[in-house]
């Protein structure tokens, strides 16, 4: 993949997921009320206005590749082609509460490698943004991963307390919890970008869907960290996920085995 094409794909990622932010936003502190899914969460005319939106722009600009969206499935009949994933809006329950932390997410999956990612949180105002070989960006400044040496100082974050539990990974999460200097919660994506951007150590979630970390492993990767399952391997389709520093990664692990 050249420079020049990473380039187009890049720019055409951040004002999409620009655009697709800012018409978030108009329906963001308005009492939107959300319709459940068959598993329990929100969705909203928000969500679903956003996806329309960002595949609209997709269609019209690259025919030939493949879609994957969280409110309306896959599109593209050949698996080979390249894969956009999208979530329109993660942190739903951010969303619907008024909670400024909800993010646009896209990414770009070439050869079973995301290469190009996006997240715009449009109530910060906020573009995390990266290309392999180009670098990550937080509103056009280069970021990088915190340089804490030891989880000891660390800060580690989550989205749903309850979910380490009910995953099976409650051990590991509580020993986590004992290493770690300080833990915050409330984070979705949030928690992804703030790793990257060395404001976090440590972002764990048990359960993933590959549509909610689209564009996490080249953020990281180009910040300087890591993004994948918890068992070391770089990748959005592991079911779950943890954004970390590469010098805290071994650590990391080592408590989630319980060596």
């Amino acid at each position: 993949m050249t420079s020049s094409r990473l380039h187009e794909y890049l720019d055409f990622a951040i004002q999409t997921a620009h655009e697709a932010g800012r018409l978030t936003l108009g329906y963001f502190q308005t009492g939107l009320k959300p319709d459940m899914k068959p598993d329990d969460t929100p969705v909203t005319a928000a969500d679903r206005n956003a996806e329309k939106l960002i595949r609209a722009r997709i269609e019209s600009r690259y025919p030939g590749h493949r879609i994957v969206g969280e409110e309306f499935g896959a599109q593209g009949a050949d698996a080979s082609a390249p894969c956009w994933w999208i979530d329109p809006i993660d942190g739903t329950k951010a969303f619907v509460r008024g909670v400024p932390l909800y993010a646009v997410l896209l990414g770009l999956e070439i050869e079973g490698r995301v290469a190009v990612g996006a997240a715009y949180f449009p109530a910060l105002d906020e573009m995390l943004c990266a290309a392999d070989g180009l670098g990550c960006r937080l509103n056009g400044r280069p970021c990088r991963v915190s340089e804490t040496p030891a989880l000891a100082r660390g800060i580690v974050s989550f989205t749903n307390a309850a979910s380490f539990k009910s995953a099976g990974r409650d051990a590991a999460w509580q020993r986590i919890l004992a290493a770690a200097y300080h833990s915050v919660g409330w984070s979705d994506a949030y928690g992804h970008a703030l790793v990257a951007s060395g404001r976090l150590e440590l972002m764990l979630d048990p359960v993933m869907n590959p549509y909610d970390c689209g564009p996490f492993p080249v953020i990281l990767r180009e910040a300087g960290g890591y993004f994948g399952d918890w068992s070391g391997n770089e990748t959005i389709h592991g079911k779950e996920a943890i954004s970390t520093t590469r010098e805290l990664l071994p650590e990391v692990l080592r408590l989630i085995r319980g060596d």
